[in-house]
């Protein structure tokens, strides 16, 4: 029976993991830190990690450590040439989370637009029930239909984004940070065009040295007030201190955002204390994270291992 160790397995949720123990011995850890990493894994064979690191310094003695499977797309949490100079196989999982992405997207695009927190927040408090009127008008809001929908990656979340868009009536527009995206459904446009025209821009890219910082306050400065800006992409594309500013001097009307510089936020991070706050609709990168993607990722996770073991390479990212 394999060893198998999960060292940050409150990333998974409450799903079950009980497939795992078709593989071997399963040691469920719910987070490690960085000083109890070597001793929870050193008599491991397989491993499963998200977001701890793992490294030559603390990967030196497993020595009967056969396979890393990252729970997650992104593998920049594990170092690659060691395992290719051990012969340690790693795989990831992509594609896992399309859905679920696409969905918050919306939901956080179209709760800042229709301003349901404050509507919500309006009668629960009572003041509907004060009011004396049928209704309410105190906070604007507005349709999507007639809009321009700025892209900033038209990958496979990107794509979807658009054609959702496209179906509330939006004209969709998109900037490819790599270059290389192309569409014969969207219209490619520059950066400066995306920023000026679109009255919602929403950002499905990777973080790279194209996207580190793309959204400063000089990019800020050249949205239109009204519009929105939501960030479903990776925190370091924003740059926080720049958006604070631009939403206090009303240069956007504001933004919906699931990712941020640094996770979890500071309790002194910047955004937590712009003076307007419903001109913000942050949640804790959870687009991901649907009952749906959560199952599906666990289960390409066993797949990976399965595979490896029976000798064929999937999803694997040493080779």
């Amino acid at each position: 029976m394999k060893k198998i160790v999960i060292l940050d397995g409150k990333t998974l949720g409450d799903i079950s993991i009980e497939k795992l123990n078709e593989i071997g011995e399963v040691q469920y850890y719910e987070a490690t830190d960085e000083s109890q990493v070597v001793e929870r894994i050193k008599d491991a064979n397989i491993i499963l990690t998200n977001k701890v690191v793992l490294n030559r310094n603390n990967m030196k003695d497993a020595k009967n450590l056969e396979f890393i499977a990252e729970t997650a797309t992104g593998f920049n949490n594990i170092d690659i040439d060691y395992a290719k100079e051990h012969k340690i196989g790693v795989a990831n999982v992509a594609g896992y989370s399309t859905n679920a992405v696409v969905q918050h997207t919306f939901a956080s695009a179209l709760g800042l637009l229709d301003q349901v927190v404050y509507y919500d927040r309006y009668v629960k408090e009572g003041e509907y029930s004060k009011s004396g009127s049928f209704t309410c008008l105190n906070k604007p809001y507005y349709e999507i239909e007639n809009k321009v929908w700025g892209i900033i990656g038209l990958g496979a979340i990107g794509n979807r984004v658009g054609k959702i868009a496209e179906a509330f009536g939006a004209e969709v527009i998109y900037y490819s940070t790599s270059g290389k995206n192309s569409s014969t459904q969207f219209k490619k446009v520059s950066f400066e065009e995306l920023l000026e025209k679109s009255d919602i821009i929403s950002i499905h890219a990777p973080l790279n040295e194209n996207t580190k910082g793309l959204i400063n306050y000089e990019a800020l400065i050249k949205m239109k007030s009204s519009a929105i800006l939501v960030n479903m992409g990776r925190g370091p594309i924003v740059v926080e201190k720049d958006l604070a500013r631009a939403i206090e001097e009303e240069q956007i009307r504001g933004a919906p955002l699931d990712v941020y510089e640094t996770e979890p936020v500071g309790e002194d991070n910047i955004l937590l204390s712009i003076k307007n706050k419903d001109k913000l609709l942050l949640s804790p990168h959870i687009a991901w994270a649907s009952i749906e993607a959560r199952e599906r990722l666990f289960n390409e996770v066993v797949e990976n291992i399965k595979a490896f073991y029976n000798g064929k390479d999937r999803n694997r990212v040493d080779k």
